[in-house]
């Protein structure tokens, strides 16, 4: 039987976003950024007390979200969770993009801005960061003037590692009076920068946060907004009445309370970039400076031969040759034992460019 169903042509006309393949668990994991250290043993403890009782109830939200406002410096009414970050960003479309109207960002860059953007049928202005991985904030400016509903910055950028600082965002706040600013700010604890502590100066100011990658939670799924009370009122109106489980509450609440675990791996992390970053340039890899637990790098023509070399021995890394050029890749900071690993397969299989 035939079925014909009316869909959207917004949906037609895209394909679907690919998530990472199946089979990683006992591979190493450079590829998307995780945790690959683990969360804090915290969190299994706590999740291991959830009764049964507590599984067959509808989540509450009031105690368990209390710990994680103190955990950004916030006030309980500047704190909205959602079902991880990517549906943190969804809120922000839901809530001001229409079918026609305007949203800016600055690519390469988190690719859920653009999918979500394509969706709701927005049209999309893109401004690039530059050969040397720099941020275009002469282009913000100027693109703020036609009054875009949304602007979506990740800081630090994923992938080029990017990171601008106070003097930039002001700028951008005061030029953005009719443009909402979603600070993605999900390598904040690597970067040691945050914006949270403007929301209440700039209503139009609004910061997308996760738990996916600091504290280790990836698989369940938690991701915050961070505003100012009334702008943040807003947003709620989109929101369903249950958007997060029980078991990320819980794990989350863990977490946040064993910050000296979360601590170490950003220091880990912190120690492993650059020397990640001296050990490629002596094997004439460039690779770009970053404030995240990853570093951008960038293998050259002979680059896509390799990555399917490392992919083989179980070695995954990030290709971004579809969206930056043939040999690009974003590679995870993972344990030092990880790392090494890496080194040796691409010492190796690698030939340094003539």
């Amino acid at each position: 039987m035939k079925v014909h169903l009316p869909v959207r042509e917004a949906i037609l006309n895209r394909r679907t976003y690919e998530a990472p393949a199946e089979g990683r668990a006992d591979k190493v994991r450079l590829d998307f950024n995780e945790n690959t250290t683990g969360c804090s043993p915290a969190v299994r403890r706590a999740l291991a007390k959830l009764t049964s009782k507590q599984l067959a109830m509808y989540p509450e939200y009031q105690a368990p979200t209390a710990p994680l406002a103190r955990y950004f410096d916030v006030r309980l009414e500047e704190l909205l969770l959602a079902n991880g970050g990517d549906d943190a960003l969804r809120v922000f479309f839901d809530t001001f993009v229409e079918a026609g109207s305007s949203v800016l960002i600055c690519e390469p860059t988190f690719p859920m801005y653009r999918y979500y953007a394509e969706i709701y049928g927005a049209r999309i202005s893109a401004l690039r960061y530059g050969s040397e991985m720099e941020f275009p904030l002469e282009g913000i400016l100027a693109a703020l003037r036609k009054k875009p509903r949304v602007l979506f910055l990740a800081n630090p950028n994923n992938p080029t590692g990017t990171l601008f600082g106070f003097k930039e965002l002001e700028k951008i706040l005061h030029a953005a009076t009719h443009t909402s600013v979603v600070m993605d700010e999900a390598y904040a604890e690597f970067s040691g920068f945050t914006a949270v502590p403007w929301i209440r100066k700039f209503p139009q100011l609004f910061v997308a946060r996760t738990f996916s990658k600091v504290a280790g939670l990836a698989s369940l799924r938690l991701g915050a907004v961070i505003a100012c009370k009334e702008s943040l009122t807003l947003v709620r109106r989109a929101m369903p009445p249950f958007p997060v489980n029980l078991a990320a509450l819980v794990a989350a609440e863990a977490a946040v309370k064993d910050r000296a675990t979360m601590r170490a791996y950003v220091s880990e992390v912190k120690r492993l970039r650059p020397w990640l970053a001296i050990e490629l340039q002596k094997l004439g890899v460039r690779s770009f400076p970053s404030a995240g637990n990853f570093l951008l790098a960038d293998f050259g023509r002979d680059g896509p031969v390799l990555f399917r070399k490392l992919e083989r021995q179980g070695i995954l890394v990030r290709e971004r040759t579809k969206d930056m050029g043939p040999g690009f890749a974003r590679i995870s900071i993972g344990t030092s034992t990880e790392m090494k690993k890496l080194l040796n397969a691409i010492r190796k299989e690698w030939k340094e460019p003539a």
